[in-house]
């Protein structure tokens, strides 16, 4: 059997003297989609930070392909494979949709994804290449963030936030996108609050509640009850 993908041991990281993660453990294979739930303050975007190297881990190890990454700096996690497509978006103002995007290839790692293929999967963004990313609707804009991670061919791609400020009917568009994103070799990390949509687009799930994992395991062997219950702590 193949080592996991992603390795996390004993992960504890801060703000401060604030703790915000108290002891992960868990492992992701290559292929996965792992759905990350949990309350605001949960710790969810803490782990996606500490695994993309912008928060300072206290203690524990993050083994991406064997490799302890943990301490590495957040430009050389890139390099190793990993893409964080964050919370927000954090576009570039001052620069097109096509000059967003191609900053997220600067990394030179070769894979399935160019500005050919991310034009292949957002039509509406090679239509817009040259208009100012602050021009785009929120979704629109959400699909430049996604694009720019997938620009840099990651193996792993971390999603914070995905469906946040976005209508409804957007919502349904990029989720029904990323298969097809998921299909390329990449494993994937879903943070997001619609819990029911995140289950059902994931093959594994974990809890997070006060920085502690509640539960984990299969979305389908767990009872909505049982995961309503770990999310709220009662």
């Amino acid at each position: 059997m193949s080592e996991p993908l992603l390795t996390i041991e004993h992960l504890e990281a801060a703000y401060g003297d604030a703790r915000a993660l108290h002891g992960l453990d868990f492992s992701l294979n290559a292929g996965e989609t792992l759905a990350l739930i949990g309350a605001n303050g949960a710790g969810k975007s803490t782990l996606l930070k500490s695994i993309c190297g912008l928060v300072s881990n206290k203690s524990g190890r993050i083994l991406f392909k064997g490799k302890d990454i943990a301490g590495l700096p957040a430009n050389e996690i890139v390099k190793q494979g990993i893409a964080l497509v964050p919370e927000g978006r954090r576009l570039f103002p001052s620069l097109s949709v096509e000059e967003n995007l191609i900053l997220g290839g600067k990394v030179k790692r070769s894979g399935h994804w160019s500005l050919d293929t991310i034009y292949s999967l957002f039509p509406i963004l090679k239509e817009k290449r040259h208009a100012p990313s602050t021009s785009l609707s929120g979704g629109q804009q959400q699909m430049v963030a996604i694009g720019r991670a997938l620009m840099s061919n990651p193996d792993l791609l971390l999603l914070d936030e995905l469906s946040l400020g976005l209508a409804p009917i957007i919502i349904k568009d990029i989720y029904e996108l990323l298969p097809k994103i998921t299909g390329n070799g990449v494993t994937a990390i879903l943070v997001e609050q619609d819990v029911t949509r995140a289950l059902h687009s994931a093959s594994h799930f974990i809890c997070l509640q006060e920085g502690h994992i509640s539960l984990s395991g299969d979305p389908k062997l767990h009872t909505r009850d049982a995961i309503t219950r770990a999310y709220f702590g009662t």
